[in-house]
């Protein structure tokens, strides 16, 4: 998951924390008993000891945490490639590699390029109507390795940091999908991504949404996996329920025999892959089993694994990719209002409904990657895309100074913003509006 840095003095950066995630404000509480319409599944059970191989593998010292840009990365890169081409499935880019250059932010303190991969395999679809219409199933393979940025124990110098819940539970439920979808395609073809980079700044998922082997619009949803291997009481939180009119539904079907306690979390914006997604207004559903104390420290070990359960979230989530993928109708996608995320800055109460690209721009600059339906940015005119030059009259080169000038300012404060737009500099006024108001 997304590194939980020190907060750079900005609150729009919240909604990409793991450790400052919004209240949940749905919650889908869904009994076993419950009856439904879908009948239980004649396809082969997720297989726990294959998702605990993988986690093993994949967080085993020999990876030394799969760093971005380090050849613990790409050997684990290499070893997705292999597990996809055991299953039959097709390269979605040469040898299942869609190489790129992972450039963290300017505000990251980072100035080196670092070469990495994602990861990425097709399924192709059995219906000859609906097989060029795409699912994404996706994670992130990457950590910290021996990094201490982003590390929550930075003390501890030189200790490897193996990731085995973030992400390697995430990536081993995408092989485990893979696995299972080989055996019987759906009607749409799938295609599965594992993500490099995440941990910098979803630099790899915001890469892939930007050359995607295939037509964005034909991409009818996506479904990512960050943290599902440390169940506890049978519980599985889920984003984006509500980013298309069909999921509240689809998701009770699907848990009619499974059983688990499912919270569900509107937003389709978070802190994992994702969010790159749904900035292309794809409807989006993210998985996850909740932090833990070993969150980004060298305890987040395989032997902390509940594999068993883990078997449960791909049980869970098979059913309803599946769902969407045989589905007749494409679902529908929604822009969600998002509340505004509680800020714990003082006079931090100031909030505007941007969504900054992590990636960073190579303009000066903080370019937006999404604009919360009904905040006071998308209502003064801000736009995804739009690269903030000025804000308040004061200029605006990274997220530091975003953030500075940004808490300048009071709620209900009319404030004039400088954009760069296609190239174009606008100007345009915002009335600010109040965090949690």
């Amino acid at each position: 998951m997304i590194s939980s840095r020190p907060e750079p003095r900005g609150g729009e950066r919240i909604a990409f924390h793991a450790r400052r995630f919004p209240v949940f404000a749905a919650a889908l509480a869904v009994a076993a008993c419950h009856t439904s319409a879908l009948s239980p599944s004649a396809n082969p059970a997720a297989d726990s000891l294959s998702i605990r191989h993988d986690i093993e593998y994949l967080a085993s010292p020999r990876l030394a945490g799969r760093l971005t840009g380090t050849s613990g990365n790409d050997s684990a890169a290499a070893y997705l490639a292999r597990r996809y081409l055991s299953f039959g499935l097709k390269p979605a880019s040469p040898d299942f590699i869609q190489r790129f250059v992972a450039r963290p932010p300017a505000h990251s303190g980072q100035t080196i390029s670092l070469p990495t991969q994602n990861v990425v395999a097709m399924l192709p679809g059995r219906d000859a109507k609906l097989r060029n219409e795409y699912v994404v199933i996706g994670a992130h393979f990457d950590h910290l390795g021996t990094s201490t940025e982003g590390a929550l124990d930075p003390d501890a110098r030189g200790a490897v940091r193996l990731g085995a819940d973030d992400n390697a539970s995430g990536s081993a439920a995408v092989v485990e999908l893979a696995r299972l979808f080989a055996r019987n395609p759906a009607k749409r073809s799938i295609i599965f991504a594992n993500f490099s980079g995440e941990e910098e700044g979803l630099l790899g998922s915001a890469y892939f949404v930007d050359h995607m082997p295939v037509a964005t619009d034909s991409v009818v949803a996506m479904l990512n996996f960050d943290m599902v291997g440390r169940m506890k009481n049978d519980r599985v939180i889920v984003y984006g329920v509500a980013t298309a009119t069909e999921f509240p539904s689809i998701l009770e079907r699907a848990n009619a025999t499974i059983g688990l306690k499912v919270a569900g979390q509107g937003d389709g914006f978070g802190p994992s892959d994702h969010s790159s997604f749904y900035a292309k207004n794809i409807p989006v559903l993210h998985f996850f089993t909740d932090l833990h104390d070993d969150y980004h420290r060298a305890t987040d070990t395989p032997d902390k694994i509940n594999a068993g359960g883990e078997a449960r979230v791909v049980a869970f989530a098979e059913r309803i990719a599946r769902s969407i993928a045989d589905a007749e109708a494409r679902p529908s996608y929604v822009r969600v209002a998002a509340p505004a995320p509680i800020s714990s800055r003082e006079g931090g109460d100031v909030y505007l409904g941007s969504i900054p690209d992590m990636a960073g721009s190579d303009v000066p600059g903080l370019r937006l990657t999404g604009i919360r339906a009904g905040s006071p940015a998308e209502q003064g005119g801000l736009k995804a895309d739009d690269i903030i030059v000025e804000f308040g009259g004061k200029p605006v080169k990274d997220l530091y100074q975003y953030s500075d000038a940004l808490y300048s300012h009071k709620p209900g404060d009319e404030v004039t913003v400088l954009v760069l737009r296609h190239g174009e500099r606008v100007t345009l006024k915002v009335k600010l509006g109040k965090r949690g108001g």
